[in-house]
């Protein structure tokens, strides 16, 4: 029987305690907010709490972060669902792989392929939909390559340090 939370190279898990540094690693390294829309630094307080509240159920929290993490049991990465709807069955998706080495590596693609099996067997969703700065083409491509159409395109929506950047909406039918 196929796992849900497993596909090619990596392994999907929840969030531990013990991933306390590595969140606030990831979270505060200035390099990703743009993609990520942060604007400020997290507290090791904040991530605990979260880290606690990340057990409660996703029909309370309407999210879920998942560790990626390869064979050898190193995370590579996080699966984000936000913005779940459990009435219209979607959620928004966003994905992470933190280090440059470990990227074009297939663990985004593998990572996505896993959750788009446990949405759809767990959760019942019929869509997904990730929104994508127009210039990430790295994203573009990996959407792109799992399934996803362009829905449309929010002009100027971005702002960022050089100026305003349009962001392309992509979403995934799961028929």
């Amino acid at each position: 029987m196929k796992q849900l939370l497993q596909y090619g190279k990596i392994l999907l898990r929840p969030l531990e305690p013990e991933d306390i540094d590595l969140l606030y690693h990831w979270e505060n390294d200035m390099r990703v907010w743009e993609v990520s829309n942060t604007h400020t630094p997290f507290s090791k307080y904040i991530l605990k709490e979260y880290i606690i509240n990340s057990v409660k159920d996703i029909y309370e929290t309407k999210q879920l972060r998942l560790i990626i993490e390869n064979w050898e049991k190193c995370a590579v990465g996080a699966v984000d669902l936000f913005d779940f709807d459990p009435y219209h069955q979607r959620a928004g998706v966003g994905i992470l792989i933190h280090d440059i080495e470990d990227r074009n590596r297939g663990f985004a693609s593998d990572a996505l392929e896993a959750l788009t099996e446990y949405v759809v067997n767990s959760l019942g969703l019929k869509q997904l939909y990730a929104n994508i700065a127009a210039d990430n083409t790295n994203s573009i491509r990996l959407f792109k390559n799992a399934g996803f159409v362009q829905a449309g395109v929010k002009k100027s929506w971005l702002k960022t340090a050089t100026g305003w950047k349009d962001e392309i909406l992509f979403q995934k039918i799961l028929d």
